[in-house]
């Protein structure tokens, strides 16, 4: 079965290591804060002017000055450091992330990435993503994997506005995660339960798809 918002925050954990500086987006990203693996530690960076997220607050600890790009309240781990969001900014440019985690509505087989707007639909704005997908060399996209009416969002080519050309390495769906190199997807993991047939059949672009591909597993 597909992943729940959960587990695709847990598998993208697993992809911290000791020392990491990571930006963690909109939406599922935040989740990964929750999945820290014993015996790490990481940075968690939020644009607006926090290094150093913990948790998510309980219902004791919420304090409404303390918030994420994403408007949520947030705590602040040992060490955290708050300053402007220029200076933010200056860090992500400055390409001092190790890791970027953020959704979209498009990737390609290029590591093209589409996810500030829809034409049409109302957007409050781009964010931070053009500056984020062009700071960091090491980005994992989160999204599921095909929209509503069963289109895939894994593509030859992205049909919405770029936010990058080229960035994209990883990509963890609701199915399953995947490198992009040489201009297709590879597949590396497939979520439990869930065959390599559907995960072909919604994969409009290019897939590479080894003898062998391991579920994930969880705890």
């Amino acid at each position: 079965m597909a992943l729940s918002r959960e587990q695709i925050a847990q598998r993208i954990a697993r992809e911290l290591e000791d020392g990491f500086y990571v930006n963690l987006g909109i939406g599922i990203p935040t989740l990964v804060a929750n999945y820290i693996p014993d015996g790490i530690e990481v940075m968690l960076q939020s644009e607006n002017g926090l290094l150093g997220m913990g948790p998510f607050p309980t219902e004791d600890e919420i304090d409404a000055d303390m918030i994420n790009a994403g408007k949520q309240t947030v705590t602040a781990a040992t060490g955290a450091s708050i300053f402007s969001s220029a200076e933010s900014f200056a860090m992500i440019r400055g390409g001092h992330v190790d890791l970027t985690v953020l959704g979209a509505f498009e990737v390609d087989v290029n590591g093209n990435i589409a996810s500030w707007m829809i034409p049409g639909k109302l957007i409050k704005g781009m964010g931070g993503a053009m500056d984020l997908v062009a700071g960091a060399d090491n980005i994992i996209v989160t999204m599921t994997h095909a929209s509503k009416h069963g289109e895939s969002k894994l593509l030859t080519n992205c049909t919405l506005p770029l936010t990058g050309a080229g960035c994209i390495k990883k990509v963890l769906t609701d199915l399953a995660f995947l490198e992009i190199k040489d201009g297709a997807f590879h597949l590396k993991e497939r979520a439990p339960g869930v065959s390599v047939e559907e995960i072909i059949e919604k994969t409009e672009g290019k897939l590479i798809v080894p003898d062998h591909v391991p579920e994930m597993t969880f705890a």
